[in-house]
């Protein structure tokens, strides 16, 4: 049971962390505005698909993953 309890604080935390990285990343002016990005636009609908910004973001944090991992 404590195993259980453990696993839901972790994700718990974790969910906060990533409320607080959507949350701030709308303060980087070029995320989600980076050459590659595809916004089409029709009358009825728009779809938007951020293919540099998730490739940047990815970059980011396989690097940081790297990093953790060596020590």
């Amino acid at each position: 049971m404590q195993g259980i309890a453990k696993t839901l604080v972790f994700l718990g935390i974790l969910l906060i962390c990533a409320g607080a990285v959507i949350m701030l990343a709308q303060n980087i002016p070029f995320l989600g505005r980076l050459p590659g990005d595809f916004c089409i636009r029709r009358k009825q609908f728009t779809v938007y698909f951020p293919l540099a910004t998730s490739l940047l973001l990815s970059l980011f944090v396989s690097l940081l993953f790297w990093i953790f991992s060596r020590r």
